[in-house]
């Protein structure tokens, strides 16, 4: 079984960063969650994901497996050369991007067009902070963020929320009176020059309910970041498990619910809400390509354990340089290619069976899912 022809529509990844701020941000960095010095400049080089990735972008690049001799070649290469060789050898036939990750520093979604079609995945919890940094009275920012998703902006297919490494997944109905509080609170707090960050649960959770109620009404998607990620996130309060409310309010269920990052290592637990849950539905990005083979070999398994085929799709969580998309694809093709052949020789599938359940995960669930 050969997937590499198959191409693929990666359904969550990030806008590429500026060169400047590429060529200024340490090559490690791109290879960890971690943001410590002693993990960026130390600890990530001794990675099964560093090591492998190595000889995978030397051999793209054409260039010797060192971080040395690969940087020389992406300086010479340029940006857009650089983006061009990893998306084409990724074979991707879009990406749904979030664009409130890193959003000063990225380069714009015209950008991305030059190489693959593109589609835009709104953060809610970006929108909200860049709408509270410039009106003082809750119900007007309260329209004016409503307003900005119904109806959802043109090209915009999906909504993705950041309430995981915020505050949490058990996300709780709220009063608007609290939530009018918690706004007031927060714009005393940051004062008026201040950037805000909005890591208030009561008014997230508040928010995260507008958003869904709204994304019901147009059956979109709305992503939420399950599992791991960096630091700033609880892991404890990431499990998927805690979304249960949100899963059982039968306001939502016309509103698909794409838990990220096959929730690793909540991976089980993730595979068993979308087994009961008809609008649930996973994807395997960051911990492809970030686990090692093995790893990520063993996640895939755990999600189809139980998942229905039909619920899960390929995407990579590519973000700040263009190689991780094209790791992604690869490492993305070659477990599931692998696990599916274990699939047949455990009789649980067929040859065609396995062959139409990879096009399934890599490109025709997302297109279905998000109707692009």
């Amino acid at each position: 079984m050969d997937l590499s022809g198959i191409a693929a529509i990666d359904q969550h990844a990030h806008n590429l960063v500026h060169p400047d701020v590429m060529n200024s941000t340490p090559y490690t960095a791109a290879f960890t969650e971690g943001y410590e010095a002693g993990i960026i400049h130390h600890h990530a080089r001794s990675t099964l994901f560093y090591y492998r990735s190595l000889r995978e972008i030397a051999q793209l690049l054409e260039c010797d497996p060192t971080e040395e001799a690969i940087l020389a070649q992406r300086t010479e290469l340029g940006i857009e050369q650089l983006t061009r060789r990893c998306f084409g050898a990724a074979n991707l036939k879009a990406i749904y991007l979030d664009d409130g990750f890193l959003s000063h520093t990225i380069l714009p979604m015209e950008w991305h067009q030059q190489f693959v079609t593109v589609h835009r995945l709104l953060r809610i919890e970006w929108l909200a902070e860049q709408m509270m940094g410039q009106v003082n009275r809750f119900e007007i920012f309260l329209e004016w963020f409503r307003s900005e998703l119904d109806p959802p902006p043109t090209g915009v297919i999906g909504f993705k929320s950041v309430a995981a490494y915020r505050t949490g997944l058990d996300i709780q109905p709220v009063p608007i009176e609290l939530a009018a509080d918690r706004f007031y609170a927060l714009k005393d707090y940051y004062g008026d020059n201040q950037a805000i960050r909005l890591a208030d649960k009561p008014l997230i959770d508040f928010l995260v309910h507008e958003a869904l109620t709204i994304a019901a009404h147009y059956q979109l998607p709305v992503q939420f970041h399950t599992g791991f990620g960096d630091p700033d996130l609880d892991l404890r309060l990431a499990n998927p498990l805690h979304l249960r409310p949100v899963l059982e309010n039968p306001r939502y269920h016309q509103a698909p619910i794409v838990l990220l990052h096959a929730a690793y290592p909540f991976t089980q637990e993730a595979g068993y809400l979308a087994s009961v849950y008809s609008q649930v539905y996973l994807d395997t990005g960051l911990m492809v390509p970030f686990l090692s083979v093995a790893g990520m070999r063993r996640t895939l398994e755990m999600l189809l354990e139980l998942s229905p085929t039909s619920k899960i799709m390929y995407s990579s969580d590519a973000h700040l340089i263009p190689e991780l998309y094209y790791l992604g694809a690869k490492y993305g093709r070659k477990v599931l290619e692998q696990t599916l052949m274990q699939s047949v020789r455990d009789g649980d599938i067929t040859n065609p069976e396995a062959e139409s359940i990879a096009h399934a995960i890599l490109w025709q669930n997302a297109q279905s899912l998000y109707r692009t």
